[in-house]
């Protein structure tokens, strides 16, 4: 169940994509969750998700792994989908009672579906292309203003990096106790839904020990290292904007003159 979700993960490679810069990649993905909502029509929809397809592509990553990134929020997106569904407005083609489904709730619920989905895909991209190394350091980097305000930056990237990172583990981790559970002659499949939550008992509790055991030994082998925080720390690979980066941020902009222009002389609105 939980090994085939992909969250947090980082696959090795040598596509245009995994030899970006981190910190352009990171500004790249805010620009495309902006692009995403800035959409007011399928023409310029269609724009970005040509552009997230590209993307996928030049990952050089299988589509199998972005479809695993997409069943976290699965739910999500089926709930969201149904309840924009009666959120149209014109003559009905359904009704039910006060509840009726027209053409534009139709409309609206693909749109946001394809919304939703592009944003998931885009995002999966970073941490699948992006080292946890790199990734904070990035973050560190883009953050630095802040230190102005006396913010420790380098403790705040790090922290959301590691959590990042453990998602995977914590979910492995997840797959085992539920086995062990199950060998047990625990039932967590059948009964109504308070049934299989009450059922989770058994799990969670484990987990969190777990999780705890791992942050101490993580926080022993941080210190046994001498690891001191930011402050005066060199950096084995040190980030440099290449031609690569400067040719990505031009595509963006690109992309986002197109979104721009879709929704000027495309005018109809969802």
């Amino acid at each position: 169940m939980t090994r085939d979700i992909a969250l947090g993960q980082f696959i090795p490679g040598q596509s245009v994509i995994h030899r970006m810069d981190a910190r352009v990649k990171n500004l790249l993905l805010i620009a495309f969750i902006v692009l995403i909502f800035c959409s007011f029509n399928f023409v310029s929809l269609g724009i970005i998700t040509g552009a997230v397809i590209a993307v996928i592509l030049l990952s050089d990553i299988s589509v199998k792994m972005y479809l695993k990134s997409l069943k976290v929020i699965i739910v999500i997106i089926l709930i969201t989908s149904i309840l924009n569904i009666f959120y149209g407005s014109g003559d009905p083609i359904v009704q039910f009672g006060i509840f009726k489904i027209t053409l534009s709730g139709i409309y609206r619920a693909i749109f946001v579906t394809v919304r939703i989905i592009c944003l998931i895909l885009i995002s999966s991209c970073l941490t699948f292309t992006t080292s946890p190394t790199d990734l904070t350091d990035a973050i560190e980097r883009l953050m630095k203003p802040l230190k102005i305000l006396h913010i420790k930056v380098h403790e705040i990237a790090m922290m959301m990096t590691i959590a990042l990172r453990f998602v995977p583990t914590l979910l492995e981790e997840t797959d085992k106790i539920m086995a062990a559970q199950k060998a047990r002659g625990a039932d967590m499949e059948s009964g109504g839904m308070i049934k299989k939550i009450k059922a989770m008992t058994p799990v969670l509790i484990p987990l969190f020990v777990s999780a705890f055991r791992r942050a101490y030994e993580l926080a022993v082998a941080m210190e046994c290292r001498c690891y001191q925080g930011g402050d005066g720390r060199t950096r084995m690979k040190v980030l440099k904007i290449k031609k690569l980066d400067v040719a990505c941020i031009l595509v963006t902009v690109l992309v986002l003159a197109g979104v721009i222009l879709c929704n000027i002389f495309f005018a109809a609105k969802i």
